[in-house]
């Protein structure tokens, strides 16, 4: 394109998230492969994050529902892959997630693990690939087990290994872990239906086709493709944006933003990308306020986050590794943060007024969680200085030393 750049001010980023991930409500889909399929994916280190993101974003949120399109439909894949994270995304999607990144990480997943292994108890190659054979054979029989009943099929699971060793917190630890995880990794094996609530971490293992899916991709068209569907989800968007969302070198998503035909387009941050169909302004929606999780896809988007985050305030909303816990929106900003009490009650904390009308439907939005989830107890698995304080105050109390 030619002239000036267009820039993409801060009002018109905020708009476009609330319209392109679907917080406004007159945005909100019907299933949670909607939802995944808008964002590329759900962020799944925390299991309970996939069905909170997708509550937020649903217009009726059904758990049963959410949990058939997971486990039965298999119209979702848990896998990892982008920055060795944890995301659920759509089956049609998952073999470019795989080929772009799990690809990669599967690699170095597998050749971490013959160390492992090798070091820790002596295995041979052999006797991994084989411990790998018997493992698919049991799951073929099976149809869908847990690690434990695997390991009554095969016995070198329970065989157990130093790690940490000189440390402080030196521990010994199955082999099973390691073994299927590379595994899934690389796509032959999937998480099924955890033991439990669908906030457990406990899931049961079936075989998996994605293997053979993904290696109809090459790495390098893979890249283009999830590259472009990033654009299109969270654009616009920076090159370090991409490369820290993907875990990829600057030299391939350089490669990559270029290959989608991308057009530069200015922003507070400096440089940035848009699709070249993409540069018709988007309207602002309707106010709208929503209770993202922690580790929401839409919080953990972007590696610049100051149009939609008052850098003031990631001290009380991050932990110390960098993940976001669970947080309040309004129009396309952080303005708070959450958490669920042994009663069941839904905290809130302002550390930005949003005005009373915000106020309000923040009120009733947090009367909708709780509601939600009934009996059910939601811990992030990444605590934040914030969302600690907020659980633990007593109900109607401000948190201690909150801002």
């Amino acid at each position: 394109m030619n002239g000036p750049r267009r820039r993409v001010g801060t009002e018109e980023r905020r708009a476009r998230l609330g319209v392109r991930h679907l917080l406004a409500p007159a945005h909100h889909v019907g299933r949670m492969q909607d939802v995944a399929r808008a964002l590329i994916g759900l962020h799944a280190t925390d299991p309970s994050t996939v069905f909170l993101a997708a509550a937020a974003r649903t217009g009726h949120p059904d758990i049963a529902a959410m949990e058939g399109e997971l486990y039965e439909e298999r119209a979702l894949e848990r896998m990892l892959c982008m920055r060795r994270t944890m995301f659920v995304v759509p089956a049609d999607l998952a073999p470019v997630v795989e080929a772009s990144t799990s690809r990669a990480i599967a690699a170095r997943e597998r050749a971490a693990c013959a160390v492992h292994l090798r070091d820790g108890a002596g295995w041979s190659q052999e006797r991994y690939e084989a411990v790998e054979a018997e493992v698919l054979a049991a799951l073929a029989v099976r149809g869908e087990a847990g690690a434990a009943q695997l390991a009554d099929d095969v016995p070198a699971l329970r065989e157990q290994v130093t790690v940490s060793a000189g440390k402080p917190y030196e521990a010994r630890q199955a082999v099973s872990w390691r073994i299927l995880r590379v595994l899934a990794a690389e796509g032959r094996i999937r998480r099924g239906r955890p033991a439990g609530a669908f906030n457990s971490n406990q899931f049961r293992w079936t075989l998996s086709t994605l293997a053979d899916a993904a290696g109809t991709w090459e790495t390098g068209e893979a890249k283009q493709e999830l590259a472009r569907r990033y654009l299109a989800a969270f654009g616009p968007v920076t090159t370090e944006d991409l490369a820290w969302w993907t875990g990829w070198t600057l030299t391939d998503t350089r490669r990559a933003i270029t290959a989608t035909g991308a057009q530069p387009v200015e922003l507070d941050e400096g440089a940035g990308h848009l699709l070249p169909d993409d540069f018709d302004p988007v309207t602002a929606p309707e106010p709208w306020v929503a209770l993202l999780p922690g580790l929401d896809p839409t919080a953990m988007g972007w590696r610049h986050r100051h149009f939609y985050l008052d850098p003031a305030h990631v001290p009380e909303l991050y932990d110390r590794n960098g993940n976001i816990g669970p947080t309040v929106w309004a129009d396309g900003r952080i303005v708070g943060a959450w958490a669920q009490q042994p009663s069941g009650r839904i905290n809130t904390h302002l550390l930005t007024d949003p005005g009373p009308s915000a106020r309000a439907a923040l009120c009733a939005r947090a009367e909708e969680l709780a509601s939600w989830l009934g009996d059910l107890r939601i811990t992030p698995h990444y605590r934040t200085p914030l969302e600690r304080r907020l659980a633990q105050a007593a109900d109607g109390s401000p948190p201690r030393g909150g801002g």
